[in-house]
């Protein structure tokens, strides 16, 4: 009998595998970046297929067995997702997330940043979506060590909100925020 593992993910990715089966990466609360097989997903009976939509944020049952991590049932959270204006600037943060996290790892501090962007870029009322973006690539570069939180002198990186004080914030930083995300990435050679 294996263990159910239950926990917040944002769907980061997903491809067609085999006839009704999808193989997601997930970015989760608890594990980190998790690869998971959800089978059958794609047929029109199945249950999870609206909660698994790229770029979504839902509730996950991740089971691991001898051939990795399964998903057992998901969720959506906060109601049916759709597309919104914020989508695309949401699925250029994931890539970048792809590029630069390689395996399992909790951090919670990247998980927060992540999902409250996700939060706020789908939220109809911002408009902000660029100065998100930025703030969005800068806190996730801090929190994988890339950008050193002394080096803009910000409190951008004490919390994970894109609210009204702390965008008007970033952007008055702008220049420095872009120097830094873009040195930051030219070191690591991505």
């Amino acid at each position: 009998m294996y263990q159910k593992y239950y926990t917040d993910a944002l769907v980061l990715r997903s491809r067609e595998s085999g006839e009704a089966d999808r193989i997601y990466m997930l970015y989760t609360k608890d594990f980190g970046l998790v690869r998971a097989r959800a089978s059958a997903v794609r047929l029109e009976r199945s249950r999870m297929r609206y909660a698994l939509q790229n770029y979504s944020h839902t509730y996950v049952a991740l089971v691991r067995g001898k051939q990795g991590w399964r998903i057992a049932g998901a969720s959506a959270t906060g109601g049916v997702w759709e597309v919104s204006r914020g989508t695309p600037t949401f699925a250029r943060i994931t890539e970048l997330l792809l590029r630069l996290v390689t395996g399992e790892e909790e951090n919670a501090y990247l998980f927060a940043a992540l999902a409250d962007a996700h939060k706020a870029l789908m939220d109809k009322g911002h408009k902000e979506y660029a100065t998100i973006e930025i703030v969005c690539v800068a806190r996730i570069l801090y929190a994988l060590g890339y950008l050193s939180p002394e080096a803009l002198e910000s409190a951008l990186f004490t919390h994970t909100a894109y609210t009204g004080e702390y965008l008007r914030e970033a952007e008055m930083l702008r220049e420095k925020l872009l120097s830094r995300i873009n040195s930051a990435i030219a070191e690591a050679q991505l």
